[in-house]
């Protein structure tokens, strides 16, 4: 199952690279039919899975070097959420670029992208993570330059730089733990619980030269530069960037590696939790203020998700059970609250011509799908309740109360305030201010505001934010996962 998951969008990125340029209909419907197929794979993976099926394959590449995919509870998680945001993206894209040229060439490395998430998604060892880390890499450049602008270009250099180098720093740490532990593979409570003293030096070096690695696709302070420049690709490039794909690989790699590599346990031992916790919580409220001052629409989203994909490291670092569950429930939540703002900012800018925050004045009055979408997104975001955003923060802000960590309170209503001093200005001009009788780049779609292409994405999205703060405390919600991963692979 998790080979014929992965196989899925692999193939699909083959055969839309072998179909004509002028292939529009044979494309869509290899877009699509694969997003679905690998959606009703997935739910069958989560449905074993919480029944206690175990999926998994492995053999040997090298000496000493194994290539394990594996589904536990942690992976599906990631896999669930790229499966279901892979399906809306490619809605979204269909329209998005119904007009543009290279459309194969988008849509296949599209796929491709998908291929590695999910491998990063079901890797069972640390050797296995690396192989799809880096073909997310490679695979996420052609579409960052798509435009093919000078500026696309010059984003697309920053980000190879940024993320090539991460990726060789985190060669060398996996190298050499392989060294000293040999066996990398992600296991319940780690590894290192009884590890050499001896070693611990070296120990310590290695987890901050992994965090290094990871951090720079997780854009932890002070490796974020890459993001906001980023920004220059299409709309769903943005999406697949902040929701589903490579902010959250970091973020999700560093997981791994304090639950399933040293074990929360030895990385509290060694003192490494607290310098985490504390970087994370930097990041949180720099990259929160440094949105304010932005006024293209989603260099102001880049930003915010510089600090929001923070709360899910924060949420680890803490070392205890429940700020864990606010941590890992972020990863779904941070996910379908991003998607939604993008989908609205490429909606703005695809159907007005709009890209910048003091543009936006009566936008809600032409698109008022988008706008509601686009509102209930960034409600999430501040924290407003009963959306999915709020039960982070609850969830974190009581789990950090539970091991006496009341510093992070201060972190998590500063964030909020600050979300709300970049938010709710937007949500203003929306709505109360007086609307324009001409747009700088104005389309029609009929009595539609937009194309339904690009409307029904974040209105399903948005409607995600409301039902997973609502019924939280369902038995299916993200938040009743999260307390099976740590349950099940944490408390343990």
């Amino acid at each position: 199952m998790p080979v014929f998951a992965l196989m899925i969008s692999l193939v699909a990125s083959v055969g839309i690279f072998a179909l004509p340029e002028t292939g529009y209909v044979r494309r869509t419907s290899v877009n699509l039919g694969a997003a679905v197929l690998k959606l009703v794979v997935v739910i069958v993976m989560v449905w074993g899975v919480f029944h206690g099926v175990n999926y998994g394959v492995s053999f040997t590449m090298l000496p000493g070097v194994t290539f394990v995919l594996r589904a536990d509870a942690l992976s599906m998680m990631f896999a669930g959420l790229s499966a279901v945001l892979w399906l809306l993206t490619t809605i979204y894209a269909v329209g998005y670029l119904e007009d543009s040229p290279n459309r194969r060439r988008f849509f296949g490395f599209f796929s491709l992208c998908v291929a590695s998430t999910m491998g990063i998604a079901l890797a069972g060892n640390l050797f296995t993570f690396f192989l799809f880390y880096e073909i997310l890499t490679l695979s996420t450049y052609p579409l960052v330059v798509h435009r093919g602008t000078e500026k696309a270009l010059r984003a697309g250099r920053t980000y190879l730089i940024y993320t090539l180098t991460g990726g060789a720093v985190l060669l060398l740490a996996i190298a050499w733990l392989h060294s000293l532990v040999g066996d990398l593979s992600f296991r319940d409570g780690g590894h290192l619980v009884d590890a050499d003293p001896d070693i611990h030096r070296s120990l310590i070096l290695i987890f901050i030269l992994l965090v290094a690695g990871l951090g720079v696709k997780a854009a932890l302070f002070p490796l974020h530069g890459w993001l906001p420049q980023a920004m220059v690709a299409p709309a769903p490039v943005s999406a697949l960037l902040h929701a589903v794909a490579v902010v959250k690989a970091g973020a999700f790699g560093i997981v791994r590696v304090v639950y399933d590599v040293y074990g929360v346990e030895a990385s509290s031992d060694l003192g490494l939790l607290a310098p985490l916790s504390w970087l994370a919580a930097f990041t949180i409220l720099y990259a929160s203020t440094r949105a304010i001052w932005q006024v293209d629409l989603k260099r102001r989203l880049a930003f915010s998700t510089i600090s929001q994909v923070s709360y899910i490291i924060l949420g680890i670092a803490l070392a205890g059970p429940l700020a864990a569950v606010g941590g890992l429930v972020h990863l779904l939540h941070q996910g379908i609250m991003k998607i939604t703002l993008f989908f609205c900012a490429g909606n703005y800018a695809e159907t007005l011509g709009i890209h910048r925050i003091d543009e936006m004045d009566g936008a809600g009055q032409r698109m008022p799908g988008t706008s509601l979408a686009f509102t209930i997104g960034a409600f999430g975001m501040i924290g407003a309740p009963p959306l999915a955003g709020f039960i982070t923060k609850w969830v974190m802000g009581s789990g950090a109360l539970a091991v006496n960590m009341d510093w992070v309170i201060l972190v998590l209503v500063g964030s909020s305030l600050l979300n709300a001093v970049y938010f709710l200005p937007i949500i203003h001009r929306l709505w109360f201010r007086k609307g324009k009788e001409t747009w700088p780049e104005e389309r029609t779609w009929g009595r539609l505001e937009t194309s339904p292409w690009l409307l029904w994405p974040p209105l399903l999205t948005a409607m995600m934010v409301v039902v997973s703060g609502v019924f939280a405390s369902s038995q299916f919600s993200p938040l009743a996962w999260a307390e099976l991963i740590v349950l099940r692979e944490i408390s343990e």
